[in-house]
């Protein structure tokens, strides 16, 4: 059975919500690092959610999958760039990561449905 990626999205933004009730300085330096981390630099936010969308596929996250799909196509990442960097996953990840990288392309079905 396949992940509903854009509900997985909505969930997790939904618990990073309640995370920033209960632990609100822990969440607001998580959020300012990610701002830090992903934003336009010398590498270009896509090309960055692209990275991080790699590692999530070689850790096995599917939130992770789901987050940085979402974000690269908001990002301004085109379809192409998102399967090359999956294949870029399962080079650096083998088996596991064609797995994930197969739920990665789902996700990218489903975000740019």
């Amino acid at each position: 059975m396949s992940t509903d990626f854009v509900n997985r999205h909505r969930q997790l933004r939904e618990g990073f919500g309640r995370l920033r009730t209960v632990q609100p300085e822990v969440m607001s330096g998580f959020a300012k690092m990610h701002g830090a981390a992903t934003g336009d630099g010398a590498l270009t936010a896509s090309t960055k959610e692209l990275i991080a969308l790699a590692i999530g596929i070689t850790s096995h996250c599917d939130g992770c999958i789901a987050f940085h799909v979402h974000d690269a196509l908001r990002a301004g990442a085109t379809r192409d760039e998102v399967v090359e960097a999956i294949g870029v996953a399962v080079l650096m990840g083998g088996g596991p990561a064609a797995v994930y990288g197969s739920d990665a392309l789902d996700a990218l079905d489903q975000f740019a449905g």
